[in-house]
């Protein structure tokens, strides 16, 4: 399995648990996130967390075309 199918699978199985739990998906997501960000501070500084961070947020527009793609 690559990376991003185990990361599918646990994700997945966070969502319908917290659904099945009645949890909403936002607090599910934040709590998923924030447990990545713990991880990522476990070996990286604070300033590349947070570029990594802003890159996700600066490019989560799935409508927004980026410079390097074709039309």
């Amino acid at each position: 399995m690559t990376a991003t199918e185990i990361a599918k699978l646990h994700f997945f199985a966070a969502m319908s648990q917290a659904h099945a739990e009645g949890v909403d998906s936002d607090s599910t997501c934040r709590a998923l996130l924030s447990l990545v960000v713990g991880k990522y501070l476990e070996t990286r500084p604070v300033p590349d967390v947070q570029s990594e961070l802003r890159f996700v947020a600066d490019n989560c527009d799935p409508e927004t075309n980026f410079m390097f793609m074709r039309p």
